[in-house]
Protein backbone atom coordinates (compact mmCIF):
# COMPACT_ATOMS: atom_id res chain seq x y z
CA UNK A 1 0.00 0.00 0.00
CA UNK A 2 2.78 2.13 0.88
CA UNK A 3 4.18 1.88 -2.77
CA UNK A 4 1.59 2.92 -4.60
CA UNK A 5 0.77 5.72 -2.55
CA UNK A 6 4.56 7.51 -3.20
CA UNK A 7 3.43 6.16 -6.85
CA UNK A 8 0.44 8.57 -6.42
CA UNK A 9 2.12 10.95 -4.78
CA UNK A 10 5.07 11.13 -6.97
CA UNK A 11 2.36 11.59 -10.19
CA UNK A 12 0.16 13.74 -8.03
CA UNK A 13 3.67 16.34 -7.99
CA UNK A 14 4.72 16.03 -11.51
CA UNK A 15 0.72 17.10 -12.38
CA UNK A 16 1.35 20.12 -10.15
CA UNK A 17 4.77 21.06 -11.71
CA UNK A 18 3.54 20.84 -15.41
CA UNK A 19 0.79 22.95 -14.31
CA UNK A 20 2.75 26.11 -12.72
CA UNK A 21 5.70 25.80 -15.15
CA UNK A 22 6.67 28.85 -16.73
CA UNK A 23 4.37 30.11 -19.88
CA UNK A 24 5.75 30.18 -23.84
CA UNK A 25 4.15 32.56 -26.04
CA UNK A 26 5.19 30.00 -28.52
CA UNK A 27 2.50 27.78 -27.23
CA UNK A 28 -0.54 30.69 -28.50
CA UNK A 29 0.55 30.30 -31.90
CA UNK A 30 -3.18 28.44 -32.64
CA UNK A 31 -4.66 32.24 -32.04
CA UNK A 32 -2.86 33.51 -34.70
CA UNK A 33 -4.54 34.69 -37.89
CA UNK A 34 -7.80 36.54 -39.06
CA UNK A 35 -10.99 35.93 -37.13
CA UNK A 36 -14.55 36.75 -38.14
CA UNK A 37 -18.25 36.66 -36.50
CA UNK A 38 -21.16 38.41 -38.67
CA UNK A 39 -24.34 38.46 -36.47
CA UNK A 40 -26.77 40.59 -38.80
CA UNK A 41 -25.31 43.57 -39.46
CA UNK A 42 -23.05 43.88 -37.36
CA UNK A 43 -19.44 42.34 -38.14
CA UNK A 44 -16.51 42.13 -35.61
CA UNK A 45 -13.25 40.83 -36.63
CA UNK A 46 -10.45 40.54 -35.52
CA UNK A 47 -6.71 39.47 -36.22
CA UNK A 48 -3.37 38.29 -34.33
CA UNK A 49 0.25 38.18 -35.44
CA UNK A 50 2.23 34.97 -35.29
CA UNK A 51 4.32 34.96 -31.98
CA UNK A 52 7.61 36.59 -32.52
CA UNK A 53 9.98 38.69 -30.15
CA UNK A 54 8.33 38.06 -27.09
CA UNK A 55 4.82 39.24 -28.26
CA UNK A 56 2.02 39.08 -30.24
CA UNK A 57 0.11 42.11 -31.63
CA UNK A 58 -3.29 41.93 -32.34
CA UNK A 59 -6.26 44.41 -33.40
CA UNK A 60 -9.89 44.37 -33.67
CA UNK A 61 -12.63 46.48 -35.23
CA UNK A 62 -17.01 45.74 -35.00
CA UNK A 63 -18.57 47.62 -37.82
CA UNK A 64 -22.54 48.53 -37.63
CA UNK A 65 -24.10 48.23 -40.93
CA UNK A 66 -21.04 48.78 -42.70
CA UNK A 67 -19.98 51.96 -39.53
CA UNK A 68 -17.13 51.15 -37.34
CA UNK A 69 -18.95 51.40 -33.84
CA UNK A 70 -15.84 50.22 -32.05
CA UNK A 71 -11.82 49.16 -32.54
CA UNK A 72 -8.90 47.83 -29.91
CA UNK A 73 -5.32 47.49 -29.90
CA UNK A 74 -4.29 44.05 -28.32
CA UNK A 75 -1.00 42.45 -27.38
CA UNK A 76 0.42 39.45 -25.71
CA UNK A 77 3.47 40.12 -24.27
CA UNK A 78 6.05 37.51 -22.48
CA UNK A 79 7.40 39.15 -19.51
CA UNK A 80 10.28 36.30 -17.98
CA UNK A 81 8.17 33.76 -17.21
CA UNK A 82 4.61 35.57 -17.01
CA UNK A 83 2.00 36.37 -20.47
CA UNK A 84 0.34 39.34 -20.15
CA UNK A 85 -2.95 40.66 -22.27
CA UNK A 86 -2.81 43.95 -22.96
CA UNK A 87 -5.88 46.08 -24.12
CA UNK A 88 -6.45 49.23 -25.03
CA UNK A 89 -9.41 49.75 -26.34
CA UNK A 90 -11.00 52.78 -28.42
CA UNK A 91 -6.94 53.56 -27.83
CA UNK A 92 -7.55 54.21 -24.42
CA UNK A 93 -4.81 53.68 -22.34
CA UNK A 94 -3.45 50.06 -21.67
CA UNK A 95 -5.09 47.41 -19.26
CA UNK A 96 -2.96 44.39 -18.07
CA UNK A 97 -4.42 41.27 -17.41
CA UNK A 98 -1.88 38.53 -16.38
CA UNK A 99 -2.21 34.74 -17.36
CA UNK A 100 -4.24 32.86 -14.87
CA UNK A 101 -3.98 29.29 -16.78
CA UNK A 102 -3.04 28.14 -20.50
CA UNK A 103 -3.69 25.09 -22.04
CA UNK A 104 -2.78 23.56 -25.89
CA UNK A 105 -6.59 25.15 -26.82
CA UNK A 106 -7.23 27.37 -24.44
CA UNK A 107 -5.70 30.67 -22.61
CA UNK A 108 -7.16 33.06 -19.75
CA UNK A 109 -6.08 36.27 -18.56
CA UNK A 110 -7.03 37.89 -15.16
CA UNK A 111 -6.73 41.60 -13.89
CA UNK A 112 -9.16 41.27 -10.03
CA UNK A 113 -8.44 45.40 -9.93
CA UNK A 114 -9.78 46.07 -13.10
CA UNK A 115 -13.73 46.92 -13.01
CA UNK A 116 -14.71 44.89 -16.59
CA UNK A 117 -13.70 42.76 -17.41
CA UNK A 118 -11.58 41.47 -15.13
CA UNK A 119 -10.90 37.52 -16.95
CA UNK A 120 -10.32 37.24 -20.61
CA UNK A 121 -10.56 34.02 -22.08
CA UNK A 122 -9.40 32.60 -25.63
CA UNK A 123 -10.69 29.13 -26.76
CA UNK A 124 -9.31 27.44 -30.03
CA UNK A 125 -12.58 25.34 -30.86
CA UNK A 126 -12.60 21.65 -32.22
CA UNK A 127 -14.17 22.35 -35.47
CA UNK A 128 -11.40 25.24 -36.03
CA UNK A 129 -13.06 28.55 -34.66
CA UNK A 130 -12.43 30.48 -31.81
CA UNK A 131 -14.36 31.57 -28.75
CA UNK A 132 -13.14 35.06 -26.84
CA UNK A 133 -14.73 35.53 -23.60
CA UNK A 134 -14.75 38.40 -21.25
CA UNK A 135 -16.94 38.21 -17.60
CA UNK A 136 -16.28 40.07 -14.55
CA UNK A 137 -18.74 41.60 -12.10
CA UNK A 138 -22.07 43.24 -12.75
CA UNK A 139 -24.46 45.61 -11.09
CA UNK A 140 -26.74 42.73 -10.76
CA UNK A 141 -24.40 40.03 -10.13
CA UNK A 142 -21.62 38.44 -12.77
CA UNK A 143 -21.64 38.90 -16.29
CA UNK A 144 -20.41 37.56 -19.46
CA UNK A 145 -20.15 38.11 -22.98
CA UNK A 146 -18.58 35.69 -25.68
CA UNK A 147 -18.15 36.20 -29.16
CA UNK A 148 -17.89 32.87 -31.83
CA UNK A 149 -15.32 33.54 -34.55
CA UNK A 150 -14.65 31.35 -37.72
CA UNK A 151 -11.44 31.85 -39.66
CA UNK A 152 -11.72 34.54 -41.96
CA UNK A 153 -10.74 33.75 -45.76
Amino acid sequence: MRKVWRRFCSAALLVVTVSVSAADLSELEWLAGSWILTKGDRTTEEQWMRPSGGMMIGMSRTLDSGKVNGFEFVRIEQRGDDLFYIAQPQGRPPTEFKLLKSSQSEVVFQNLQHDFPQQITYTHNKDGGLTARIQGPGKNGPKSFSYEYKRSK
